[in-house]
């Protein structure tokens, strides 16, 4: 079969492999129907691996069609249409026995660490896999393991629907985590703040009630002056960018939440002493807990359509690294890029 093996620093080559042999007893194999590009992929591409196994088949965002079943599989048999969580956790640690299976002590990753969806055929846990809704198309369905992400972000801070929420960075998680939040809000505002005026055109596509380009702008300064001088009770950091860790624990009011979701690449500076004094609770994120987070991305996609608005271009997997991980890397991809194996 053809697939996209990562074998290091800008080396991805679309190359024939060993199909999947029979699943083992608890894993299904899965024909794989679309499958999206993530950051991740993009950034292991550029200069990596930091989180890729050289040799190991990209892709942890897919859906698929089940082909064969492990003998110890319920509930899902060959016909079914399923997205896979895509993270492998052990189910006996002292993370997995508390539900916290994006903690597992043995964690692994579908695209990471194990062979991935970028591929014809894929080999998943029968466990992180989800039944796929008749009112989610492919194209949606490949965006299940991001959107889950984005939202169990959001359950971290328990977001109720009578706060206001600001996020900062409307790229790929973040205009998900928009998408989430502007779900759950009800009587206060979701407002999204980014440098480029595409991205916030998404927010509102989105369910953004404001929005705000920061271009030139104090990001703290800026907070402030969209909470009217008080601060929102949830300050949600999903750029990435040097300063912003600062601005959100800023733009946060007394006693409300930050939560850091983007990465960064070195240590920031933060102040700690103003964070204390106004009881301001700070919260991370990683990844998603597939019992319940997986079926909410499902649900939210078969109810909206966030996946026709953050969708972008569609590309077959021969063109993977020129028109998908090359533009995504370079930061000139709007969208979503899906591919079709």
């Amino acid at each position: 079969m053809r697939a996209a093996v990562f074998h290091g620093p800008r080396d991805v080559r679309v190359e024939n492999v060993a199909d999947p042999g029979a699943p083992a007893p608890d894993d299904v194999v899965l024909q794989v129907l679309r499958a999206a590009i993530c950051g991740t992929d993009a950034s292991e591409w550029d200069h990596g691996p930091v989180l890729c196994r050289p040799g190991v088949v990209l892709g942890h965002e897919f859906v698929g069609r089940v082909v064969d079943v492990g003998g110890d599989v319920t509930g899902i048999r060959a016909g079914d249409r399923v997205v896979s969580g895509a993270g492998i956790s052990c189910g006996h640690c002292f993370w997995c026995l508390r539900g916290r299976t994006n903690l597992c002590a043995e964690y692994r990753t579908l695209g990471l660490q194990v062979d991935g969806g970028l591929a014809e055929y894929v080999t998943s846990p029968a466990s992180t896999c989800r039944i796929v809704p008749d009112a989610c198309d492919d194209d949606a369905a490949a965006m299940t393991q991001p959107l889950a992400v984005a939202l169990h972000a959001l359950s971290r801070v328990a977001q109720a629907p009578d706060e206001s929420v600001a996020i900062i960075g409307a790229g790929g998680i973040g205009s998900f985590i928009i998408a989430g939040a502007s779900r759950r809000a009800v009587e206060e505002r979701v407002v999204a703040v980014d440098i480029d005026a595409d991205r916030l055109a998404t927010a509102v596509a989105l369910g953004a009630d404001g929005t705000a380009d920061a271009t030139g702008r104090d990001l703290s300064e800026l907070l402030l002056e969209l909470s009217g001088g008080d601060g929102f009770d949830v300050v949600i950091e999903a750029s990435g960018a040097p300063l912003a860790p600062a601005a959100a624990l800023a733009g946060a009011r007394r006693g409300g939440r930050v939560l850091l979701v983007g990465l960064h690449g070195a240590p920031r500076e933060l102040d700690l002493t103003g964070t204390i004094v106004r009881e301001i609770d700070i919260f991370t994120t990683v990844a998603h807990v597939y019992d319940t987070d997986i079926p909410a991305a499902l649900e939210l996609l078969a109810e909206t359509d966030v996946a026709a608005v953050t969708a972008g271009a569609r590309i077959p997997l021969d063109s993977l690294v020129e028109d998908g991980l090359r533009p995504l890397a370079e930061r000139r991809a709007p969208g979503k890029i899906l591919v079709s194996p």
